[in-house]
This record gives C-alpha cells, structure tokens and sequence, in this order.
C-alpha cells in the first residue's frame, strides 16, 4: 500500500478551494466593463503562475457583475435662498430608485470628500472665437483651485466638429493648463458628440478603486450643428456614467434662448447646473460657485430594489424628510444595462 505525501493532499485541496473574492459587486453601472477587467486580472493571474491551462473567463463571476448592481449618487441639497445645506444626515432623505426604495443603504457621507474624476469640454467652434481666450484663462483658474494632486483628476477636451483630447486624465495642473491653453478655434459644433464621447471613452473607462465623484464642466453656446448623436443619447450616457453635467453658456447675450436651453436640460437632467452669465467676465464666477458647489455634495451608494439588467429607464428621486423648502438636485436616473450590454454606440 503506497502512501501521498501530505504536502500532495495539501496541494490538491487548495486547487479545489472556490475563489470567494471574485464576487464582490460592481463599483458602478457600467457593470460589464468591470467584469471584463475582472476576467482579464484573471486571465493574467493564471498566466503569471505558469498553467498550461487555457487562460478564459470565469462565467460565474460575470454573471454575477450583471446582476448585482452598486449605484452611487451624488447631489446638493440648498434652501429657499439659496445657500448649501451641508449638515443633513442620512434619516433626513429618502431615496426612491424606479419609485421604490433601495433594497440596501451601502454608504452615505456629507461635505463629501471623495476623489474627484472632472474632464473640461471647451467648445472650440468658430461661434465662440471672440471669447475664447478669456475662457480658456478662467478654466485654467478654475483646475488650480479644484484638483488635489494625488487625489483629483481631470482632462481636458477641445470641440468644434470633433473632440480633441489634448490632455488626458492627471492631477498635474500645469499639464491640464498646457492642454488648455493647446486649443485652437475650429469650425462647426458638436455639442452632444463630445459630451458622449467624454462619458463613454474617458469617464467610463477610467479605472476607480471606489467610489469617487464624476463631474463635467462645459463651456458652450449651446447650439449644436454637426453632431451624429442626438442630445438624448448624450445625456443617456451622461446618467451611465454617473456624471453631473454643469454648463457655463458663452453667448454674447442671454437672449440666445435655444442654446441656452440645450445646456440648461443636460443640466437638469445630469443632477448639474446651468449658469448663464450676463457678460463673459462672468464665466469666471460660474467657475467658482461651481467650485464651491463640489464642496458641498452629498453622496450616497445604494443596491436598487428588484433590479434587473433588462436595458430598462429607473429613475431615480431624493426627497427630503424632515425639513421644508429644501431643494434637492441630483441626476434623474439611468438606464440598467441590459445582458448584452456594450460600451459601442
């Protein structure tokens, strides 16, 4: 009768042991994404110990990742006057996910200080060449005031009739001021090309450790001529990407009232803000309260009830509980990713 040594028996057990760390929940919506990023760690890790095995994805884990979806939110509460309100606790709201409350509370901070992932959309079209030099200082400005080095990131794109990344994701600011002062007036304007563009391929696809707060500042007249999405579907991926969109309008005048419209509705619809400034000088005090405003959010994650990955519209509500005249603003919901979900257009 012949013996296996211990160590074999050890051995073998271990390779049968379930791999229980693959199933945490996805950080975000865009739940698919990260489960390719999950296979592919796999798939490295399996090479690096050097099986002979063929390296492919754990099904179970995707599965999983599809399923079960973590929804992180962030908004601003103020009063009638105005003024933020930053002392609420989590009992003085209540969330409504698709009109029904989230099966599971998994954070809530105030003043929040979570990482900041911002990307500066500047329109470079030919309509706003009078003024541009002035907004490319202000949002130079802007980025020095706002991002932490090691802790922030930003990037910046330039628009007319394409987006133009000319400084990706860093917390070095004079690189964001470079890419700044980079642009050059172009030709016709594609608002919601660059905004999908900024969501879908920068904000989503940037890599996160936990939660973190997604903002987009836009600097434009609003009137889009040359865009191939349309501003549904810029928004759309907007709310995917968990972003809120705050527009800074550089018509000469107010009474340019469709494009105006255009910003102020990605606006709303993103939990952001419009600002309309009567002269231009008054693009550098948009920036500031926009500033200020990052500094005064709340942020909240939760698991939505009865959740399924069905490509179906929730909306999502926050309500105040104990207190009146408070006005709240936050995205107005997202559509779940459905089973076959991709990151394309």
């Amino acid at each position: 009768m012949r013996f296996v040594p211990i160590a074999t028996l050890l051995v073998c057990l271990a390779l049968f042991q379930p791999v229980v760390g693959a199933y945490k929940p996805a950080q975000s919506g865009a739940t698919m994404a990260a489960s390719d990023q999950a296979a592919q760690s796999q798939n490295e890790a399996a090479k690096s110990a050097g099986s002979s095995a063929p390296a492919t994805p754990d099904k179970s884990v995707f599965t999983l990742r599809t399923t079960v979806n973590e929804i992180h939110l962030v908004f601003t509460v103020s009063d009638k006057h105005g003024h933020y309100v930053k002392d609420l606790k989590e009992n003085d709201f209540k969330i409504l996910d698709d009109r029904k409350p989230p099966e599971e509370i998994l954070s809530f901070s105030s003043e929040t200080n979570l990482p900041l992932q911002a990307g500066l959309l500047i329109d470079a079209s030919e309509s706003v060449t009078a003024r541009f030099k002035f907004e490319q200082q202000a949002a130079i400005e802007f980025l020095k005031e706002t991002i932490r080095p090691k802790y922030d990131q930003a990037f910046v794109i330039g628009f007319d009739l394409t987006p133009k990344v000319t400084q990706d994701f860093t917390d070095d600011t004079e690189k964001l001021s470079v890419g700044i002062r980079t642009l050059r007036p172009g030709s016709l304007t594609a608002i919601y090309d660059a905004l999908y563009f900024a969501c879908r391929d920068k904000l989503l696809k940037q890599p996160q450790a936990g939660p973190v707060r997604r903002a987009i500042i836009l600097l434009s007249d609003g009137n889009d001529n040359a865009s191939s999405v349309t501003q549904e579907k810029a928004i759309e991926m907007a709310q995917r990407a968990e972003v809120s969109v705050y527009t800074i309008s550089t018509n000469a005048t107010s009474s340019r009232g469709h494009g105006n419209k255009n910003l102020e509705r990605i606006a709303k619809a993103t939990g952001g803000r419009s600002y309309v400034p009567a002269q231009i000088t008054g693009v550098a005090n948009a920036l500031i309260a926009i500033q200020e405003e990052l500094r005064s959010q709340y942020a909240v994650s939760y698991k939505p009830a009865d959740f399924k990955a069905d490509g179906h519209y929730r909306t999502i509500e926050v309500q105040a509980q104990n207190q009146k005249g408070l006005r709240i603003r936050s995205r107005k919901g997202y559509r779940s990713p459905a089973e076959d979900d991709s990151l394309k257009q």
